[in-house]
């Protein structure tokens, strides 16, 4: 075994317990960010150009931009509506697919009560199960691992924080190309 391989830094927030119930931000990017999920479109005609057809988040970009699906994100997008089904205490609240990676909203309510995006104190263990189980599930339809091994995630803490979030979610396929590891898909 070689012992002289870089040790991984951790990307969790030490002494936080990831069991507990809590509304959090996650980004799960593409190995090597190749762009396989999704296309930004700028124009309508490029929207009636694309083979796939499939927008996400109709009515909520302005209509000079849009996400189109590749095959690969339409099976993102049906896994997660997916799972979401299949875990009660789940809830995805925001999502966009873009070219090279996925961001999320995913809140986790125990109770069955109202999913608000306020953290509270009960314990489970969804969080991991749900993105582990998630990227299993995409990779089994692709044929192969496409994801990084790891996503980032952010603890969304109060009310303030979970509308930046969506901001930036919402404003997320605008502002691709200026995105600091953006770079032209490679034909």
């Amino acid at each position: 075994m070689n012992n002289d391989l870089p040790k991984r830094k951790s990307t969790r927030i030490k002494d936080y317990d990831y069991s507990t119930e809590g509304v959090y931000f996650v980004t799960i990017c593409i190995r090597d960010r190749m762009q396989v999920l999704s296309e930004i479109v700028k124009t309508e005609q490029d929207i009636l150009n694309n083979a796939h057809g499939i927008r996400v988040g109709e009515g909520l970009a302005p209509p000079e931009h849009r996400t189109i699906l590749k095959p690969c994100g339409i099976i993102v997008k049906e896994q997660l509506l997916l799972l979401e089904s299949r875990y009660d205490n789940v809830t995805i609240e925001d999502y966009v697919i873009m070219p090279d990676h996925i961001h999320l909203i995913i809140c986790i309510c125990m109770d069955g009560q109202s999913r608000t995006p306020v953290p509270t104190t009960k314990a489970n263990s969804e969080y991991s199960k749900f993105i582990s189980t998630f990227k299993r599930f995409c990779n089994k339809e692709y044929g192969y691992n496409v994801w990084q091994s790891r996503s980032y995630d952010h603890i969304i803490r109060d009310k303030h924080d979970y509308d930046e979030i969506s901001k930036y979610i919402y404003e997320n396929p605008l502002k691709w190309q200026f995105d600091e590891l953006y770079c032209e898909e490679q034909g």
